[in-house]
């Protein structure tokens, strides 16, 4: 996963500010978890979408 989406979805998920105090280390396991939910569905949305072109 590329830095850049994972700061998107940690923006979107409202813990980009924790990423930015202390890294990528600071933040906890759930929001960890929820940020590769996340990009697991827009992957499956983006797969859906090539599929139907």
């Amino acid at each position: 996963m590329s830095d850049h989406l994972k700061e998107e979805l940690a923006k979107e998920l409202g813990f980009y500010d924790t990423v930015q105090r202390e890294g990528w280390g600071g933040i906890r396991a759930r929001d960890a978890g929820n940020m590769v939910k996340r990009a697991i569905e827009l992957a499956e949305q983006q797969l859906a979408s090539q599929r139907n072109e």
